[in-house]
């Protein structure tokens, strides 16, 4: 089991009413706050993600936790069909809404209100599904993960990206100096809910990644599963399929 890390200590909702008040309420500064926070690092990860989408050459792509459709924008590199992004928070998504339709990709993005523990997709419905920097808010990672299993089409390519902890010196202490101190300050300076910023650092110093994440995407049924650290592993790619 992974530990059930929370943005608001004192509420009594539940992990996902949680999470979906909290990006409501960070939506409108959430792009701008990211790009900060990894110093645009985040674009060049997003980037090899399209990448390795694009070598399974999908026609249907699903990008779940799409948030205000960063990646979803970007798979449109891949040439698929059609693309579905889905997220909790309504006003994530409306933002997410606005730039396809500034970069006039609505007829390719489709953007879903859904949950990723109980996706609205019939089986084998993607030839890809891509989750960034999502995983580690599900309430239920296991139940999340065997959805994403359930909806990939049989050799389809799932890809997750998100963040991780450095394992080397000095990449260790320097991470931990600036998830503690620097990330929640920025998160206050840009941010009215602090909050918000203390649990995105909190959860990610908690979540399991590297082989932990492997075995746990093995446990649930997928195939050729690999992770590739990212920038002296700050953050984590990983590719998994489904078998035939």
């Amino acid at each position: 089991m992974t530990e059930n890390v929370t943005p608001y200590k004192d509420s009594e909702l539940g992990k996902k009413e949680q999470v979906t008040r909290m990006f409501d309420t960070i939506s409108g500064n959430y792009d701008g706050l990211n790009r900060v926070i990894s110093f645009g690092i985040d674009i060049k990860w997003r980037k090899k993600v399209v990448k390795l989408v694009k070598e399974c050459r999908p026609s249907t792509v699903l990008d779940i936790a799409t948030g205000t459709g960063d990646l979803a924008i970007n798979l449109a590199e891949t040439g698929a069909e059609k693309i579905t992004g889905l997220d909790i928070s309504p006003g994530m998504l409306e933002v997410g809404k606005r730039k396809i339709e500034e970069k006039q990709l609505q007829n390719t993005i489709n953007m879903v209100l859904g949950d990723s523990e109980n996706l609205p997709f019939a089986d084998d419905s993607f030839d890809a599904i891509t989750v960034a920097f999502g995983v580690r808010n599900f309430e239920n990672l296991e139940k999340g993960l065997s959805e994403i299993l359930r909806v990939l089409k049989p050799e389809g390519r799932f890809v997750i990206l998100e963040t991780s902890v450095p394992t080397k010196t000095p990449y260790k202490q320097g991470y931990k100096l600036y998830t503690k101190y620097i990330l929640p300050l920025i998160g206050k300076l840009f941010s009215k809910d602090r909050s918000a910023y203390a649990y995105l650092s909190e959860s990610a110093s908690v979540f399991p990644h590297g082989e932990k994440l492997n075995n746990i995407l093995s446990k649930t049924g997928f195939i050729k599963v690999q992770h590739l650290p990212q920038t002296m592993g700050v953050a984590t790619i990983y590719t998994a399929s489904k078998q035939h």
